[in-house]
């Protein structure tokens, strides 16, 4: 693997351009330290993608914005496991733990919009038909995302997937760090943070399916592509679980922070104009 933590961004004074690289400090929360302003100084990498980032060159840039470790283009599906936590499945009243779990993948206006805070795999290999045993080897590396979902239209249905496909949905980032850095995913913690203050937090051990059963799974039947984008599930504490429910509205600011090494993900939320 040619990278540790992998950050895609447009730098400060050339903010047309579009760079990967790696940050210089090796510790740095690369989303929390561009929120508050600091500068950080990133090695460039020679490619164009974190999928073909090529090799590291003598140049180092400052981040002007980070943008999504993987553009539109490169991803090419979104793979999202639901009721994956252990205490979530139980906390809308309705689900008892399921024995498989399979959920593909907002209008603030409707005052439905809410957060899920999610550990993310990024395929880097094509797999199809893969073990248990092999399945992490086609892991390119883990970020953090917020699978953003109107509860007015997934109410609607018997289907999850249209209400968290809307246009501004599935947030992922700030960087991507190498599967042979995390070699155990479930040695990670997550914690989502509405304006602040904690919502969510767990222990990735809580996974009911772990990683290399979820890439198995998918796998089986289906041929996964680099770039594929699965979402694993998230802990108790979203905005429909509280009484009375806690919506996203105009201008609230939601973080996923995933530690350590991948840091945290930042969004401020708008109408659509």
């Amino acid at each position: 693997m040619s990278f540790e933590r992998l950050v895609r961004f447009a730098p400060k004074g050339k903010e047309g351009e579009v760079l990967i690289g790696q940050p210089v400090d090796s510790n740095v929360d690369v989303g929390k330290a561009v929120r508050n302003g600091e500068e950080v100084q990133v090695k460039v990498f020679s490619g164009d993608s974190a999928l073909n980032p090529g090799s590291l060159t003598d140049k180092v840039e400052t981040i002007a914005r980070i943008l999504s470790p993987l553009s539109a283009s490169e991803v090419g599906s979104i793979r999202c496991i639901g009721l994956n936590v252990i205490c979530e499945p139980c906390e809308g009243g309705k689900h008892a733990a399921p024995r498989r779990s399979n959920d593909v993948h907002h209008t603030l206006a409707d005052d439905c919009a809410d957060y899920e805070s999610e550990l993310v795999i990024v395929i880097g290999k094509t797999c199809k038909n893969v073990s248990e045993a092999d399945a992490l080897d086609y892991v390119l590396g883990y970020t953090a995302g917020n699978d953003v979902s109107s509860r007015k239209s997934q109410l609607a249905q018997s289907q999850a997937c249209y209400s968290k496909g809307f246009d501004g949905s599935c947030p992922i980032g700030p960087v991507i760090v190498s599967s042979a850095v995390v070699k155990d995913p479930s040695t990670l913690t997550i914690r989502g943070l509405k304006n602040g203050e904690v919502t969510q937090s767990s222990g990735l051990n809580d996974m009911i399916f772990n990683c290399s059963k979820l890439v198995s799974f998918l796998s089986q039947g289906t041929t996964l592509l680099p770039g594929t984008v699965i979402l694993t599930g998230t802990p108790a504490g979203v905005g429909y679980g509280k009484k009375p429910p806690s919506y996203l509205h105009e201008g609230d600011e939601f973080a996923v922070e995933v530690t350590p090494h991948v840091g945290t993900l930042y969004s401020v939320f708008e109408n659509e104009k």
